[in-house]
C-alpha cells in the first residue's frame, strides 16, 4: 500500500502516478479501435509525454466530457499531478472516479492510491481495498503489490497470508521481480498450509487470466 505521509506530498504523488501513466497511457493507446476520438486521445497522449499539457488538456477534456474513459483517466492525471493546472484532488477524484466506474484499469489503481493516503477524501483502507481489487484482477501489477501488502499487514481487511501470497506470486508471475523477494520473505512467516493455499489461489487466478499472461 502505497503510504507517503511525512514526505512532500507533491514529489511523492508524482512519483506514484506518473509510474502508473507513464506504462499505461502507450498501452491503452494500443488498444482504441480506430475513430476520431481515439485520434484525439493519441494527440493528447503526444502531448503529454512531451510536457505539453495544456494541449493535452485540450484533446482530452471534451472526450472526457462525452463520457470516454480514457479521456477521464487522462483528466485525473492531469489534476491529480498539477501538470498544466493547479493540483486539485476534487478534481482529480471526479475523472479518475468517473473512468474506474467504468472499469478503466489504471483509473482504479489511481483512485486506490487517492483513498490509502487520504487525497482529497478522507483516509480509508477500506476503499483503496476496494479499488485495488478492482485493478489487480485486471492486471495492474502495482496494485496487486499494494493488495498483496494490504492482505499481509491486515489494512482494511483481516490478516491472510495465504491471500498476499496469492498476489505477490501473480505479480512476480507478471514480471515484478521485486514481488518474487517478498515471496519468499512471507514464506518464513506461513505455514505449510497458508503456502499451499496461496499457491492454489494464485495458480487458479493465472489459469482464469492467460490473456493478462500473454501479454507480459
Amino acid at each position: 500500500m502505497v503510504n507517503l505521509r511525512g514526505t512532500d506530498r507533491r514529489i511523492g504523488r508524482v512519483k506514484r502516478m506518473r509510474i502508473f501513466q507513464s506504462v499505461i497511457l502507450v498501452a491503452s493507446a494500443l488498444l482504441l479501435p480506430a475513430t476520431s476520438w481515439s485520434q484525439d486521445f493519441a494527440k493528447g497522449q503526444d502531448a503529454y509525454f512531451s510536457g505539453d499539457y495544456q494541449t493535452a488538456m485540450t484533446e482530452w477534456q471534451p472526450l472526457a466530457e462525452a463520457g470516454q474513459m480514457d479521456g477521464q483517466y487522462g483528466m485525473g492525471l492531469l489534476y491529480a499531478n498539477g501538470f498544466g493546472v493547479d493540483m486539485n484532488d476534487d478534481q482529480a477524484l471526479k475523472w479518475y472516479g468517473l473512468a474506474a466506474d467504468q472499469g478503466h484499469a489504471e483509473a482504479q489503481a489511481n483512485l486506490a492510491v487517492m483513498y490509502a493516503n487520504g487525497w482529497g477524501v478522507p483516509q480509508s483502507n477500506e476503499m483503496a481495498l476496494k479499488w485495488y481489487t478492482l485493478a489487480a484482477d485486471q492486471g495492474v501489477i502495482l496494485a496487486q503489490v499494494s493488495l498483496a501488502k494490504m492482505y499481509r499487514d491486515g489494512f482494511g481487511t483481516d490478516k491472510d497470508l495465504a491471500e498476499a501470497r496469492k498476489w505477490f506470486t501473480i505479480a512476480a508471475n507478471l514480471g515484478d521481480s521485486n514481488a518474487g523477494y517478498k515471496v519468499e520473505d512471507l514464506a518464513g512467516h506461513m505455514s505449510a498450509e497458508e503456502i499451499a493455499a496461496g499457491d492454489d489461489l494464485a495458480n487458479a487466478w493465472m489459469e482464469s487470466h492467460q490473456h493478462l499472461a500473454a501479454t507480459q
